[in-house]
């Protein structure tokens, strides 16, 4: 039996976990010891990815669809040449931009480099992900305040703090390996800044329940406070941050009675964590999705690094302004994607920058992008209006978990030629597709994987692929081949090719991975950027800013601030209700078209789509346990849902777990100005009994 170590690749802590493999078969899967994210404990997820393999067990090859609607199998080589002549047809027909794709925060670190290369250098197109759905509002965030998307945090400083503020954030559910460290850590105080008394606010210290999306004023009345009162670091202020005297006069306004009523804190409990911060010596600040998924939700994030940074709580041991990622290679995907910037960072139009990528490339400079690309709500907006006509989905399930997903359905039925390639023929997104291409799961494919907390990974194959099999990168090749890029793709054979070519793009850049050898990386610990040519690993934890240093101009981190927007879908008379979505369960993952393999998780999961009510509200309209009620939103469509009775969620708001389809037929097509991220908490709704039949009561 031969043991081979690897990285998760469902969320962002990626865990490392060990793989015992006989006759090629994988017997069990075990915690990495002494790996420094998980130090040998994983979740349910991780520990059945044994179990992680195509449902659609016919068949290893690609799949068709016929004029007559029916499918038909074919070889890999026809298919390749089918994607391709496709594409460039639609491109002769209707202009570069009429073809475009959508990937996942799921694919490695080479398989992004390769797909920006293929699509973006090659065919001038524009590619999005799913990143944009999670953590676009933290990368810009981070870009304008920091000058780099660079989180500071190591996992190891939910251990230090002695005062964790978790603000929109449920890691008891959705990274329940980070939550065993808060929970191990003896010495702190837990707060918890949340609408809904979820699991983790059920685990705190303390827990404000703010009124949805009020967030902004809560954080701009504490940091007022905090200055009032004397209770920040001015001799940091005055070295490391610039705009703080701008900020200053600029909070003012933002008083605790102001706060009070628009959040629906008392003034007594917001002082209450005024002093909370002051009193700690290590504060840190940790968000995720409750405050990213928002339509002001960058400037909500650096009101969190402001108040980070105007306290001195951020470079030092247990503190930090720490955004949590939500897939294990968002981080790979926002700095080596080729999308919303060049490989290794910096802009598309910044003329050394692109002069070096070409160089590191071998290839002329012309053939790089030119400009960023569209986002994801563009591109599914553009397919509508039908200035798109071909769609490549990888890895991802947009039917399902786009915002208001009729729309994406919309956009399915406009497209010329739709193609998924996924390790299911059956996802909402891939059983109507044009051309649907399986590939292999995590414990089959090598490359690298970049966490929530920088660090680098490998992925290596517990197992072998069969013949007829393909991992994301052999397809993405192929179809590269099958265009006729030639030689721009002889650098990029295999992935520690891919590798190799970013690293030398990460050179001299806040993400420099230069003295990381993919060889290196197995058997590890994994190694944070940066971790430049020469330097010594002394340490497995490592955070940004110990230095006090930014990547900004000027070195110095900005403080960064605007009026509070008013809410653009409020509630209403005929809409009185919000619907706040999020995680269901440990066991469960987005659109459940993995963890439906995992029979334990499937067992005490709800089969039919869910939804919390408070008691009160459910006895005024007269709804029980179980029975069905009918969820209409402002958007215009409605859902039917199981319901849930609890006092965790307030009057006037009900949560529904994302993993339904049900749930994101009601979000709104609703963005943040700066990120493009979807709102997808807080929609206006209204409700009403139904009976089983299905006629309202």
């Amino acid at each position: 039996m031969k043991k081979v170590q690897s990285t998760c690749n469902y969320c962002a802590l990626a865990c490392n976990l060990d793989f015992y493999v006989d006759d090629d078969r994988i017997i069990k899967v075990l915690p990495t010891k002494n790996y420094p994210v998980n130090n040998g404990f994983a979740c349910i997820k991780g520990l059945s990815l044994d179990k992680q393999q195509t449902i659609e067990k016919e068949s290893t090859l690609p799949r068709i669809k016929q004029k007559d609607g029916s499918f038909k199998r074919i070889s890999w080589n026809d298919a390749y040449k089918v994607v391709a002549d496709k594409f460039l047809e639609l491109q002769e027909n209707y202009g570069e931009e009429s073809v475009a794709a959508i990937s996942t925060g799921q694919l490695t670190l080479e398989e992004f480099a390769l797909f920006g290369h293929v699509m973006r250098n090659y065919l001038k197109t524009n590619v999005d992900g799913n990143t944009r759905l999670c953590m676009a509002t933290s990368v810009v965030a981070h870009k304008q305040s920091f000058g780099f998307d660079a989180p500071p945090y190591t996992l190891e400083d939910a251990e230090l703090s002695d005062t964790i503020i978790l603000i929109g954030a449920n890691p008891v559910i959705a990274h329940p390996v980070f939550w065993d460290r808060i929970k191990n850590n003896k010495n702190k105080k837990l707060i918890v800044i949340d609408p809904r008394k979820s699991e983790t606010a059920q685990n705190a210290d303390y827990w404000y329940g703010i009124k949805g999306k009020t967030d902004l004023i809560l954080l701009y009345s504490i940091a007022n406070n905090l200055i009032s009162k004397g209770y920040i670091d001015n001799e940091y202020i005055s070295n490391y941050t610039e705009r703080f005297d701008e900020f200053k006069e600029f909070v003012k306004q933002y008083t605790i009675e102001r706060a009070s009523k628009e959040t629906g804190i008392s003034e007594e409990s917001i002082l209450e964590l005024v002093e909370l911060i002051h009193n700690g010596k290590r504060v840190s600040f940790w968000w995720t999705m409750g405050v990213n998924q928002g339509y002001e939700a960058v400037r909500t994030a650096q009101a969190i690094i402001n108040l980070a940074l105007m306290t001195g709580n951020i470079g030092k041991p247990g503190t930090g302004a720490n955004s949590l990622t939500g897939q294990c290679n968002a981080m790979g995907s926002r700095a080596y994607s080729n999308t919303a910037s060049l490989y290794g960072g910096g802009d598309f139009d910044n003329i050394a920058r692109r002069e070096r990528i070409a160089e590191v490339l071998g290839v002329n400079e012309s053939l790089l992008a030119t400009k960023p690309t569209l986002t994801y709500n563009a591109i599914v907006e553009k397919i509508i209006a039908g200035e798109i006509k071909g769609l490549w989905v990888i890895c991802t399930n947009p039917r399902h978990s786009w915002t208001n997903n009729k729309k994406f359905k919309e956009a399915m039925d406009k497209l010329e030629f739709f193609v998924v390639q996924d390790i299911y023929g059956n996802t909402d997104s891939s059983k109507d597709c044009d051309m649907y291409l399986p590939v292999v799961p995590g414990t089959k494919k090598e490359g690298t994987l970049i966490n929530t907390e920088r660090r680098i990974s490998a992925l290596r194959p517990a197992i072998e692929k069969s013949l007829d099999e393909r991992s994301d990168y052999e397809v993405i090749y192929g179809i590269g081949q099958a265009l006729g890029m030639g030689e721009i793709l002889d650098n990029w054979r295999t992935p520690r090719d891919a590798f190799n070519l970013m690293k030398e793009c990460s050179r001299n850049m806040p993400c420099d991975m230069t003295g990381v050898t993919y060889e290196g990386l197995e058997n590890s610990n994994g190694i944070q950027w940066p971790f430049r040519e020469g330097d010594i690993l002394k340490e497995d934890q490592r955070r940004l800013y110990e230095d006090n240093k930014y990547y900004t101009p000027s070195k110095k981190a900005k403080f960064m601030f605007e009026e509070v927007q008013e809410n653009p879908l409020p509630t209403t008379k005929e809409f009185p209700y919000i619907l706040n979505t999020g995680r269901g369960s440990i066991g469960q993952w987005h659109t459940q078209t993995r963890t439906r393999e995992i029979a334990v998780v499937e067992d005490v999961n709800i089969k039919d789509a869910y939804i919390y009510i408070n008691t009160k509200l459910a006895e005024e309209i007269d709804v029980k346990e179980n029975e069905n009620i009918r969820v209409y939103s402002i958007n215009g469509n409605f859902s039917d849902f199981k319901v849930k009775v609890t006092d965790d969620v307030k009057y006037d708001e009900l949560y529904a777990p994302i993993h339904y389809l049900e749930c994101n037929n009601l979000t709104p097509s609703l963005y943040d100005s700066y990120s493009k991220e979807p709102s997808y908490k807080t929609t206006p709704i209204n409700i009403c009994k139904i009976q089983v039949g299905g006629d309202k009561l």
